[in-house]
């Protein structure tokens, strides 16, 4: 009779912690110093989102800046089809994990920009803090509230008036000097100060704050007042972006202050009037009705202008000479 040998249990995987439960996942988690990517909850559990949608937008959050992201070039990495890819990039962006717009460079071309957002819920609430705006205070009307003190005073005032003492002017207290809080008279203040709240569409890392908002918008004033457009001005901004970027309002603060360019020159006195530049310096073209036609002198149909030193064709000199053989024939 065989003898047969108990079959032994399987034994964990040696340096993993053994798990209380009987069967589900178990995380081993190592540390990671670099090369790693924040992923919420929110994302990698989203109840209507697909698969797909998940690992796509997981691998978007992973990529550098400017890195593409269009249809053609994920379908080269993945192995999904075109079909799959769109699908899942019109998920992402349905719940806000990705925005699309269409932006016009500055040589007038047309790019379609992308925003990939890690957290949509926590950027939205976000930009409706900063977009709030306070309403303006009406001031209540004053009410002048005269005491019996100030009765008396005023009566003692009239008596001495009628009696013919003068009365001694009361000088009013001179207020305090306004505070320069106020906004600006310039003609570009309101553009400005929408420009800096709406850098945030551009690049999210310059959410700025409504008090930074309102100390920068100065500086930007005087590049509008200087004649800079507002892509130079986006432009001077938002270009070459170190990373991290710490300070949005002190980066931006910097390159406002050190990057102001002078104002344009001024223009030729006949550059902002219709028409051409004085007629010293003006080429004017010949007139063609200036010089009259004439009929050939030959009886033929042709014209020649006035001004030319003969009236006859090459036809007509050559009939000529023929009829006149003692003639030279001319030959043109």
């Amino acid at each position: 009779m065989a003898v047969t040998k108990p079959i032994a249990a399987p034994r964990p995987t040696p340096g993993v912690r053994r798990s209380t439960t009987h069967s589900g996942v178990t995380h081993v988690r190592a540390y990671q110093s670099s090369h790693y990517t924040i992923i919420g909850n929110h994302l990698a559990q989203h109840r209507e989102l697909s698969l797909t949608a998940i690992g796509l937008a997981t691998h978007i959050l992973s990529l550098p800046e400017r890195a593409p992201v269009d249809i053609r070039s994920l379908a080269d990495r993945f192995p999904e089809g075109r079909d799959r890819i769109a699908f899942a990039l019109r998920e992402l962006e349905t719940h806000g994990y990705l925005e699309r717009v269409r932006e016009r460079t500055d040589g007038g071309r047309f790019i379609t920009r992308t925003y990939a957002h890690n957290a949509p819920a926590l950027s939205r609430r976000r930009a409706e803090a900063t977009e709030v705006r306070d309403e303006p205070v009406v001031p209540a009307p004053i009410v002048a509230c005269v005491t019996p003190a100030a009765q008396v005073a005023v009566a003692e005032a009239v008596g001495s008036e009628a009696a013919g003492d003068p009365v001694p002017e009361e000088t009013p207290s001179s207020p305090s000097e306004p505070s320069e809080q106020g906004p600006s008279s310039s003609e570009h203040h309101d553009k400005a100060f929408a420009l800096l709240a709406g850098l945030r569409r551009i690049d999210d890392r310059f959410t700025l704050s409504r008090k930074d908002v309102e100390s920068l918008t100065p500086a930007l004033v005087r590049w509008l007042d200087n004649g800079a457009s507002r892509a130079a001005v986006i432009h001077a901004m938002t270009a070459d972006v170190p990373v991290p970027l710490t300070s949005p309002a002190g980066f931006l603060a910097y390159r406002l202050r050190e990057g102001l360019p002078p104002p344009l020159p001024a223009l030729p006195p006949y550059a902002d009037l219709p028409g051409t530049p004085p007629t010293d310096s003006a080429w004017t073209p010949p007139d063609p009705w200036s010089d009259p036609w004439t009929d050939c002198v030959g009886g033929c149909t042709r014209v020649f202008r006035k001004s030319a030193p003969d009236k006859c064709c090459r036809d007509c000199r050559a009939r000529r000479a023929a009829a006149s053989p003692e003639l030279p024939v001319r030959t043109v």
